[in-house]
């Protein structure tokens, strides 16, 4: 390579934000793709029974928005919704539950309630196979709380005593 194409490269990974690259313990979320390094997502995103058009602080235990998304902490990741809408949550220090929540809440802020079939967070979900930089997006139709999961969901095959014939 030569001293021309290595200064570009160089100074093209060094823009203006330089300074903040070097928070410790956060990283590039490309970086950790490299590296073949696992995210982890915090498990308190799987009960917070917020709904996705309602500003994050109306989650049921507001204690988690300071908790990091990912271990280890990113500098941003997009977060992908089955339907095919995609944002993205970024934080130099590090990508708290939080700031997750904004980044959807900025996106759904304007949708009615009976414009949402799914209005509810049931949590974020990594699949490496699928995309290492982003996470995908769960919702469902009630909220998903710490007070236990009693109930829901068994409706589905009560066929089998009426329809024997």
């Amino acid at each position: 390579m030569s001293d021309e194409a290595l200064e570009a490269l160089t100074s093209e990974s060094h823009g203006h934000d330089h300074d903040h690259r070097n928070v410790p313990g956060v990283y590039d979320v490309n970086d950790l793709e490299a590296e073949g390094m696992d995210l982890e997502i915090a498990i308190e995103t799987q009960k917070t029974g917020w709904k996705i058009n309602k500003s994050s602080t109306t989650v049921e235990d507001p204690s988690i928005l300071k908790l990091h998304l990912t271990k280890p902490p990113v500098r941003s990741i997009d977060l992908h919704f089955p339907l095919g809408a995609e944002v993205t949550a970024r934080n130099l220090r590090g990508v708290t539950i939080k700031d997750a929540l904004d980044a959807i809440h900025k996106f759904f802020k304007k949708r009615s309630d009976d414009e949402l079939d799914r209005p509810y967070l049931a949590g974020f979900e990594w699949d490496k196979e699928e995309s290492w930089t982003r996470l995908v997006v769960h919702l469902q139709s009630q909220p998903a709380t710490s007070g236990g999961f009693g109930g829901g969901g068994r409706k589905k095959k009560r066929r089998d005593s009426e329809d024997d014939d």
